[in-house]
């Protein structure tokens, strides 16, 4: 697969947001305006791209030479959590503002299973170094992608008259499942079509 079907792929036919529904804790409860919604989908690609790298690494380097396979999991949720908590540092001292929006949910990008997903599936998968990190650079895109565009239509969801019994959360599920189906008219065609496979 070349990187533009990688992208492509990871972005809009494979978003683990609305297609594989992994990460959904973050993405109803940060998309609720613009700015908290850019803040986390900024972050989790940071983190995918970079703990895809290290986890593949980690792996390829260590676990495998040393027949230690089956301690997978638990290396990667401590490179996860390492880097998040190195994450939520750097954006506390340097945006205020942006750290105090995402609230509790920048430290739960640690529990995040799109992060821990997209690291597994890069090994299942048997990508290299460069598409392990194309890949969890996209996923994160397709994240950010898919929580602004519910970002978007949740602020004008404020605005507009809503039955008392759908307000806040239940319309952010039925939207959700609205955007769910229509990304599910990406499919793999797409691909042949712009002969990527």
């Amino acid at each position: 697969m070349t990187y533009i079907a990688i992208i492509i792929t990871y972005i809009f036919i494979q978003n683990y947001i609305l297609v594989n529904f992994l990460g959904l804790c973050p993405f109803i409860g940060v998309s609720k305006n613009s700015e908290s919604a850019i803040g986390m989908g900024l972050a989790v690609t940071f983190v995918t791209g970079v703990t895809s790298v290290i986890c593949w690494l980690i792996y390829t380097l260590l676990l495998v030479p040393l027949h230690l396979e089956y301690l997978e999991t638990v290396a990667f949720i401590l490179v996860i959590a390492s880097l998040v908590q190195a994450l939520e540092m750097f954006i506390r001292k340097t945006s205020p503002s942006l750290y105090k929006a995402l609230g509790i949910y920048l430290p739960l990008i640690t529990t995040n299973c799109l992060v821990l997903g997209i690291a597994i599936i890069n090994i299942q998968e048997k990508h290299n170094i460069f598409e392990t990190f194309v890949t969890g650079v996209s996923a994160g895109l397709g994240f950010t992608l898919a929580i602004v565009l519910m970002s978007a239509i949740r602020e004008k969801l404020d605005i507009e008259s809503v039955p008392k019994a759908f307000k806040g959360t239940p319309i952010a599920f039925i939207c959700a499942s609205l955007m769910a189906l229509s990304f599910m008219g990406f499919d793999k065609g797409i691909l042949a079509n712009l002969h990527l496979v």
